[in-house]
């Protein structure tokens, strides 16, 4: 006999495909109607074309108004479904939670609706006999404070991503349904997008119609203080920086800082050869009021930046790579996409078992891109390559956990804070992936004599088949083979090995560093990059040291797993008070650590969380350490050739 357990399951089943167990109504859901099953998606043209309208002019209340009209085919049970999946999320975070009064109705008369129990984000409708189209409105209640989620809208700017405020019917691959839409903005406002308008009178834009599919990857940023900046003067296509800022002040640009973004542009097409747009827009936010995002789309990216970026760019080192990383998922994420993600809709789960290649590989070229275009120095990029080498080199997670498994991450763990992120490991194919890219890289350099790159790689994979931008899949099979086409080798042997290692005997991703002609090591002043991001940023970094980060308010934010801190029963969130009798600060708790190294001098700490005082005495005598990569004697400088700008 099954359980009812394994019964419940078996009927959840059967509502979402359509087959019955035998008593399957011990499972029924205890609504008023029977559900209808969740027609799997087909490729074949929706009928008819769907028009959405938005209006996004209650910025008092951040309240975006949706009305959409859908036709249909004839009566009976139908669903329309809430973005689930959302590109380039990696996960199942779409937000069906932030819509509200909901309302269907057909020929001006209201139709009853019912979620379904196991696709929480569908929603089933009757369409009545005689009716050609269904009406729909709601409200996308958006954020108010970052505690609620992102925030999207604020007085002087708005970032609709139309996947967050639409539904559709199921039954049909996105690409297949038509959308024409329109938005209405304050007074005022001007936008960015990838969309094609058709008109913008009176503060409504009319879009021209496109395929959900490529309709949800084409966000709008608005504002009040908006710029426009042609990248590519007389280029093949137009790829523009819409910009839109908390202060117009914050618009204002110098022509060299300029020349440095089309550097960007001109730079990725010297590395891939070809483009997969028709035109492409970055959207750029110069604020601290809208919430942060770095998005990828395939011809525009979701970005935001200090307040500082044009005005004071020196000041904001952690927005440098930014752009470079999101322009290039267009060849890598968006043209060029992993076989499991791609999708027939948004409520199919995504698999990311290649989000290695996906964002790894993207974080390589950003960073690379980045430097080649002059947007940061060799210098300074070197300072962050050793951070990166520091992290993921001696990544206590490592010892039981492969980097291959940090690609269910997004899924498992949806970006939530961690209480121990050195040893759950969050993420790492970004930055550890980009590791294991310099590796590959330098190794062809090194076997080829300096005739072959990665750059060959880049051309070979995502500079074919110039214009298109229909997505076309890769697997692990097809990065191997362009890998072999470049450079004969054990690739599969190569990426697998370092994709997989594990353990205390794990090798550390540190090769290309060194075939690159740099070694990882420790100094007690931090590098250039280092000592000016954590300016930027307020952090203060002893993690190599006691295994704390602490804030500029001495509040400890992170504890290195192992670490004498750890070892001391320490967690992030305690305050420290003082630092060998006198008042905490940064520079007390360096000299504290200094005067210690080399004798049997104790580091004592008082700590306070909440009404709990504790004092703490470290047995640490090896004084400050920061990450720095340092030239090997005589080895050729590859890592200087990699960052060089290409010339052709």
């Amino acid at each position: 006999m099954r359980s009812a357990r394994l019964l419940a399951s078996a009927c959840a089943a059967a509502l979402l495909f359509g087959s019955a167990p035998a008593l399957a109504q011990v499972g029924t859901p205890a609504l008023d109607r029977a559900l209808a099953p969740i027609p799997a998606p087909r490729d074949a043209p929706y009928p008819g074309v769907i028009s959405l309208e938005m209006d996004a002019t209650d910025l008092d209340r951040r309240i975006v108004s949706v009305k959409q009209t859908v036709p249909v085919t004839g009566p009976g049970p139908m669903i329309l479904l809430y973005p689930s999946w959302l590109p380039g999320n990696h996960g199942p975070v779409g937000p069906v939670d932030d819509i509200a009064d909901l309302h269907f109705s057909a020929n001006g008369q209201p139709l009853r609706w019912v979620r379904h129990t196991v696709e929480t984000n569908g929603f089933q409708i009757d369409v009545p006999a005689g009716v050609s189209s269904i009406d729909v409105s709601f409200k996308w209640l958006t954020p108010i404070d970052g505690s609620q989620g992102r925030v999207v809208i604020t007085d002087e700017m708005l970032n609709i991503q139309w996947e967050k405020a639409v539904l559709y019917p199921a039954g049909y691959d996105t690409s297949g349904i038509t959308m024409r839409p329109t938005l209405r903005l304050p007074a005022g406002w001007r936008y960015g997008t990838a969309l094609d308008t058709e008109s913008f009178e009176n503060g409504v834009a009319t879009f021209a119609p496109i395929s959900l599919e490529h309709f949800a990857d084409s966000p709008l940023f608005a504002g009040a203080h908006y710029r426009q900046i042609d990248l590519d003067p007389g280029g093949r296509s137009p790829v523009r920086l819409n910009i839109v800022a908390d202060d117009p002040d914050m618009l204002a640009a110098t022509d060299a800082h300029i020349e440095l973004h089309r550097n960007l542009v001109d730079q990725a097409d010297r590395l891939f050869g070809a483009r997969h747009f028709n035109h492409y827009d970055f959207l750029l936010a110069v604020t601290d009021r809208l919430g942060g995002i770095g998005l990828e789309h395939h011809r525009s990216s979701e970005n935001s930046v200090d307040p500082k970026y044009f005005t004071a760019s020196n000041d904001t080192l952690g927005d440098r790579d930014l752009l470079g990383h999101e322009y290039t998922h267009s060849w890598n994420g968006k043209w060029r996409r992993p076989a499991d993600q791609l999708t027939a809709n948004f409520n199919e789960p995504l698999q990311n078992s290649l989000l290695w290649v996906y964002e790894g590989q993207t974080q390589y070229w950003g960073q690379v891109l980045t430097t080649r275009a002059g947007l940061l120095s060799k210098e300074l990029e070197l300072g962050s390559l050793a951070m990166t080498a520091a992290t993921y080199g001696l990544s206590p997670g490592r010892a039981w956990r492969a980097m291959q498994d940090t690609t269910n991450d997004p899924i498992i763990a949806q970006r939530r804070p961690q209480p121990w992120g050195t040893f759950q490991r969050s993420e790492d194919y970004y930055s550890e992936g980009a590791l294991i890219w310099l590796d590959a890289d330098t190794w062809i350099r090194e076997q080829s004599g300096g005739r072959r790159s990665l750059d060959d790689f880049a051309r070979a994979f995502f500079g074919v088949e110039d214009g298109n931008w229909d997505p076309a899949p890769y697997t692990f099979d097809d990065i191997v083979r362009t890998l072999n086409e470049v450079q004969p080798n054990d690739w599969a042997t190569f990426l697998r090995t370092r994709l997989d290692a594990v353990g205390a005997d794990a090798p550390m991703p540190l090769d290309g560093i060194e075939r690159g002609g740099y070694r990882l090591v420790f100094k007690e002043e931090p590098n250039a990059y280092q000592k000016a991001l954590y300016t930027e940023f307020g952090r203060n970094d002893f993690q190599y040291s006691l295994g704390i980060r602490t804030d500029n308010a001495n509040r400890i934010s992170l504890v290195r797993w192992g670490s004498p801190a750890f070892e001391a029963g320490l967690t992030s969130g305690w305050e420290i008070v003082a630092v060998n009798g006198r008042t905490a600060s940064p520079g007390a708790i360096s000299e504290a650590i200094t005067a210690s190294k080399g004798n049997a001098t104790p580091i004592e700490m008082m700590l306070k969380k909440g009404e709990r005082f504790r004092t703490v005495r470290f047995d640490y005598h090896d004084g400050l350490r920061y990450p720095h990569l340092e030239r090997i004697e005589g080895a050729p400088d590859r890592l200087g050739d990699i960052l060089a700008p290409r010339r052709r």
